[in-house]
């Protein structure tokens, strides 16, 4: 296994498992967002749901990877890279996310981050999710 998937599972503080290590394997090899069945369709067969549903849980709660909401009212995940950390540690998705309409993949637009909001009084807000929606750079090329 990559010693760099060890030294990640080492440095998020979490107990090394060979599911553990394909997920995360799954998710350092993609620079796009995937759906627990992606996941699922890229693992091998010894793995059960449930534990593929726990890992992803786990590694959302520890900060390794974070949610992305999908348009189709489902949920993606992406891998968390040093822009979802700020200087004092802690773990923050203010950036945008970009799903193609042609090819469906979803990115993290780590430089486009979400403006700041002015809630009315009384609200609290603990999650941003902006997505926009349109062409890719790799679709738009095909187009032209």
């Amino acid at each position: 296994m990559n010693q760099s998937i060890k030294s990640t599972l080492k440095e998020y503080r979490l107990r090394q498992t060979d599911c553990r290590e394909e997920v995360l394997d799954i998710f350092m090899s993609k620079d796009y967002a995937l759906a627990h069945s992606d996941v699922e369709n890229q693992m091998s067969e010894k793995f059960d749901r449930v534990t593929l549903y726990r890992t992803l849980k786990t590694f959302v709660d520890k900060g390794l990877i974070h949610k992305v909401l999908d348009d189709e009212g489902g949920v993606k995940y992406a891998i968390c890279k040093d822009s979802c950390h700020n200087e004092t540690h802690q773990h923050h998705h203010d950036h945008v996310h970009f799903k193609c309409n042609i090819c469906g993949l979803t990115n993290c637009l780590e430089d486009v981050h979400i403006p700041a909001l002015s809630l009315p009084e009384g609200y609290k807000r603990q999650e941003t999710n902006l997505l926009v929606q349109g062409v890719c750079p790799k679709c738009n090329h095909i187009d032209t």
